[in-house]
């Protein structure tokens, strides 16, 4: 097995061009890493009644987001146990069985084979049917709605995965006015393929704001919650005053998070909608009572979760993930998130928003996948990658936990992404989970 450490320099803040473009250290990552790791599969909201399904993706292969016929949800790899077959071809829907299309095997929503064609002649009585149900993944877990899941029944427990990125993972997920949870997907998502390796997405939403000159077009046009009144610029400017923090997790996961001011007052974000404008006051408001003073001050912007789920807490609010369709090559999905219960104009104008900013046909997105694009076909070329690229921006300027325990930044720094090289190559290196979740002896 291949020690990936020596690609990966922490100490220089140096990192191999190989690690982007290579097919065997792509074939390692989907060995070592894509079948270890908790990975982003979907959210609760896409399937709310038993027999809703969503096809999801884990890695490379596909797999069966599902409710039962008892309301428990499961994940299960699309493929049909007799040759391999799709047992589900369409991206979601409602059945009350899968059935394969090639051979006629039938599944239950629970993965249990119960149906063979001709099975007491073809089989006679050596078919367990008890041995060939669709296969489920090791774990699952329910975090706030959202769905992860692994391959490794040895991994740790989801929680302990997160560590104290939970917290900020909590932005996200918890609806605006402070209750726990209580998010949903607005219908449909989004998916396209990009010439990138999948990850430049994930280190780039760690908190790189030093690329920011690569969106002057956008912020110059304006496509802000507040454009129609005047402002320019992505977002709201409802982050005025605050305090920037980046957070390097031992796990792998990488944060850019913003502290409000002590005064911590509301600035008017949707000002183009009275209605929506309205409802996040009162959110605002209710947010701060429920958490208090200090813990309300907190407002996410971006970050990643090891390995390839990243998200935008709050403007455009989402979260999507990086699925490697070889070195090369990347499917990106986008799920928009709102408050379940947020009235339908709330979800309405937010949508608009959403695809102003994200997603191909968004302006910002489009900015990032060109920089990659250009950045994967950089690191193939025969001269370019024998030259390493640098990641020593704020090499020295990282601080002891001040807000938590993991490593932190009050500048713009390339320290999330040197810590995700890290642990990326103790997962390539086939490392034991206590190397992983960033336990050193």
């Amino acid at each position: 097995m291949s020690d990936y450490s020596t690609m990966v320099d922490t100490v220089d803040g140096t990192v191999s061009r190989q690690i982007f473009v290579s097919e065997n250290v792509y074939r390692d990552e989907l060995e070592h890493l894509f079948s270890r790791a908790w990975l982003f599969v979907g959210h609760e909201s896409q399937i709310p009644k038993p027999g809703d399904f969503f096809q999801s993706r884990m890695g490379e292969e596909s797999v069966l987001l599902c409710r039962d016929r008892t309301g428990i949800i499961h994940v299960f790899l699309n493929t049909c146990r007799h040759r391999g077959m799709k047992v589900c071809r369409y991206d979601e829907g409602n059945t009350p069985l899968f059935t394969c299309p090639y051979h006629a095997w039938t599944f239950a929503l629970d993965g249990k084979l119960v149906g063979v064609p001709m099975a007491d002649k073809l089989y006679d009585g050596v078919l367990d049917r008890s041995r060939w149900g669709l296969i489920e993944v090791a774990q699952m877990a329910n975090y706030k709605g959202a769905i992860f899941a692994t391959w490794d029944s040895s991994a740790p427990s989801f929680e302990t995965y997160l560590g104290e990125a939970r917290s900020q993972l909590d932005i996200v997920l918890d609806c605006r006015d402070g209750r726990p949870g209580g998010s949903e997907v607005l219908s449909g998502i989004q998916k396209w393929v990009v010439p990138s390796n999948w990850k430049f997405g994930t280190e780039n939403f760690m908190g790189d704001t030093y690329h920011n000159v690569s969106h002057r077009s956008v912020d110059l046009v304006g496509i802000s919650p507040n454009a129609r009144s005047g402002m320019k610029g992505r977002r709201s400017d409802e982050i005025s005053g605050t305090e920037h923090v980046w957070f390097a997790y031992p796990e792998g996961h990488g944060i850019h998070s913003m502290v409000l001011p002590e005064e911590n007052w509301y600035v008017e974000a949707f000002r183009d909608s009275p209605v929506v404008e309205e409802y996040f006051r009162h959110c605002y408001e209710e947010r701060k009572k429920r958490l208090g003073p200090e813990r309300s001050r907190w407002v996410g912007l971006v970050g990643s979760i090891f390995p390839n789920t990243s998200f935008h807490a709050r403007q455009p609010r989402s979260l999507f993930v990086w699925h490697p369709h070889g070195p090369q090559t990347m499917e990106v999905w986008r799920f928009y998130l709102v408050d379940a219960d947020a009235p339908a104009e709330v979800k309405d104008f937010l949508r608009h928003y959403y695809m102003r900013y994200s997603g191909p046909a968004g302006m910002t997105e489009q900015d990032d996948m060109e920089n990659w694009n250009y950045a994967t076909a950089a690191s193939a070329g025969t001269i370019a990658r024998r030259y390493p690229y640098n990641y020593q921006q704020s090499l020295h300027a990282t601080r002891p936990g001040h807000f938590g325990s993991a490593p932190e930044s009050t500048q713009i720094t390339e320290q999330n992404s040197r810590n995700f090289y890290a642990r990326w190559a103790d997962y390539v290196s086939g490392r034991d989970w206590d190397a992983l979740i960033g336990v050193r002896g």
